[in-house]
This record gives structure tokens, C-alpha cells and sequence, in this order.
């Protein structure tokens, strides 16, 4: 497919390039800074690393469309790279439903979910959702399979139903994707626009400092910006997923909702770039952490350049006076 292998290598290197360097900085900023940490920026550490692991897969995904025998990394890497999909996305949006049921109990109820005396259990909420996204992701580790489109000659990295019993191929297909529909992106909907909600309806009472309001607009504005990448392949997929249990329909409507997924799941991938943007534009805390980290390096590269320039006036310095020393024994 011709639109495949122009639009895919290309977005996928701009956002594989601003995402590990957005992201890099991210995770910097935030190590720096770790004896200051909240609740949200150990979630935002989270979100930060599975951005990262998904971005990472980007270049084999931009390969496999470039290439005209598709994909020739074999099974194995086929199925860590979209099991690594999956656990992202999973990830991402549970780490939201945490951040957004933290901030709900605080803001709404004013109790704490997460003391700062037990730091431990943010780490093991953390834990449990790396977990929980690992087991949701155990159908990319049976199904994936490096196959031979006969139509198009090329290999593709897909999940192969056939291979495991090719008697109940639409059943494995529809409970997987619903497990990945209801689990994966309407329950956790469910939670977060609830919290908001009522969030939303607390703040126009004014009952929530200024400092709170600045923090809360960050996180509204990543899961908005996490809604606006996901929902289109969201709806694709419940669209496909119901069109395969269609016998009605022809070529040019699977052609369509091929392409519609080409699409959606790169505007997906682009989300891994977009959140360390989102914090520099409208996290006022991580933009003044990272102009800190910056006037201290500044501070640093000024003094090591003092120091070197202070070394060679002296050499000069010295050379200067056993020249002096060596014409005046000429004399």
C-alpha cells in the first residue's frame, strides 16, 4: 500500500525523534527533583517510562511498512513489539484513572488516597497497573504472528487466530476485543469523566487554592490531550470489530477501515510526544524545575570555563616568564 509506506516512516520517525527527547527530558526533570516529588509526578515518572518502551518499537513498525517484504524481524520481536503497545496503552490510561481518583478524593472529599507517610503505596498502585497491563497484553503473546499476506506479498505482524483453532477464529477475535474495548478504554472513561465532573462542579464553588487550580489544569489538559489521540482508534477498532461479524460488506469497506486504522493508531503513537510538551507549555512546576536544572548547568559550563581560562592565562603566564628568564641568560 502506496499511502502506507509514505505516511507511516515518516510520522513515525518525527514522533520516535521529539518523543525520546521530549520524553528524556521528562524523566530527567523529574529524577532531579525526586526529593520534591507529589502523588502525580510518581504517576507522571510511570507514564513517562511506558511512553518511552512504546516509542522505542516505532522505528520496527516504520520498517515494516517502508519495506516491501513487510516484516522480517521474525515472530518473536512481532509479538514483544505489540504486546509493548498494548501494556502502553493500558498503562496510560490506568495510570490516569489513579491520578484522576487521587485527585477526586482530595479536591471533592478532601481525603488523601495516597499519604506521603506510606510512599509505598503509590509505588504499589504503580506496580499493580504495570502488572494488571502486563496480563491484558497475554493475547499479543499467543496471537501475534509474523504472517504471509498472500493478496499483498508481505509479511505482516498480525494476530494469527488461525494457529490456535481455526474452528472458533471469530470468537478469539471478538473476545479479545472486547477485553481491550471495555477494559482497556470505556471503564476507565467511565472513571475519569466522572471524577472531572465533579471535580469540575467543586471548582465553581472557588473552594480550591490557586496552586491546586494550576496543578489540576496540567492534568485535565493530558487527559484531554490522551482522549483526542485514543478515541478515533478506539471507535475504528468497535467499528472493525463489528464489521468482521458482518458477513455484508465488500472489499472497499475493509480497504477503508485498513487505512482508518493506519491512521488513528499513528495519531495514538503521537501521544507518547505530545506529554512532555503539554508539561512545558502548562506545567508552571515543570517548567520552573527545568529552568533551574538549566541555570545550574549554565552556572556549571560558565565556571568550567572560567577555571580553563584562568588555567591557560597561567600557562601563558609562565611561559611568558621562563621566556623573560631564558633572553635576559642570553644577555
Amino acid at each position: 500500500m502506496h499511502f502506507e509506506a509514505m505516511f507511516i516512516p515518516v510520522l513515525y520517525s518525527v514522533a520516535f525523534v521529539v518523543g525520546v527527547l521530549g520524553n528524556g527530558v521528562l524523566l530527567g526533570v523529574l529524577v532531579k527533583s525526586r526529593r520534591t516529588w507529589s502523588v502525580t509526578d510518581t504517576f507522571i515518572l510511570h507514564l513517562g517510562v511506558a511512553d518511552v518502551l512504546l516509542l522505542v518499537t516505532l522505528p520496527f513498525w516504520a520498517a515494516q511498512s517502508a519495506q516491501k517484504q513487510g516484516w522480517t524481524f521474525g515472530t518473536p520481536l512481532c509479538k514483544i513489539t505489540g504486546a509493548v503497545f498494548t501494556i502502553n496503552f493500558y498503562c496510560g490510561i490506568f495510570l490516569l484513572a489513579c491520578i484522576s481518583l487521587d485527585r477526586y478524593l482530595s479536591i471533592v472529599h478532601a481525603t488523601q488516597m495516597y499519604s506521603r507517610r506510606k510512599p509505598w503505596v503509590v509505588q504499589v498502585s504503580c506496580l499493580a497497573v504495570w502488572l494488571f497491563s502486563l496480563l491484558l497484553s497475554i493475547p499479543d503473546w499467543i496471537f501475534l504472528d509474523a504472517v504471509v499476506d498472500g493478496r499483498r506479498q508481505k509479511t505482516e505482524c498480525v494476530p494469527n487466530y488461525f494457529a490456535f483453532n481455526s474452528e472458533s477464529v471469530n470468537d478469539w477475535r471478538l473476545a479479545s476485543r472486547l477485553l481491550y474495548h471495555t477494559v482497556g478504554f470505556l471503564l476507565p472513561s467511565v472513571v475519569l469523566i466522572f471524577c472531572y465532573s465533579c471535580i469540575l462542579r467543586r471548582l465553581r464553588c472557588g473552594s480550591l487554592g490557586l496552586q491546586k487550580q494550576k496543578a489540576f489544569k496540567v492534568i485535565v489538559a493530558v487527559v484531554v490531550v490522551f482522549f483526542l489521540c485514543w478515541t478515533p482508534y478506539n471507535i475504528t477498532l468497535m467499528v472493525d470489530t463489528l464489521h468482521s461479524n458482518n458477513t455484508s460488506g465488500g472489499c472497499g469497506v475493509r480497504s477503508s477501515l485498513e487505512k482508518a486504522k493506519i491512521v488513528t493508531s499513528s495519531v495514538g503513537y503521537l501521544h507518547c510526544s505530545l506529554n512532555p510538551i503539554l508539561y512545558a507549555f502548562v506545567g508552571v512546576k515543570f517548567r520552573r524545575q527545568l529552568l533551574d536544572i538549566l541555570r545550574s548547568l549554565g552556572c556549571k559550563l560558565k565556571t568550567t570555563a572560567k577555571l580553563q581560562s584562568v588555567g591557560t592565562s597561567r600557562r601563558s603566564s609562565i611561559w611568558s616568564e621562563s621566556a623573560d628568564t631564558s633572553n635576559s641568560i642570553a644577555i
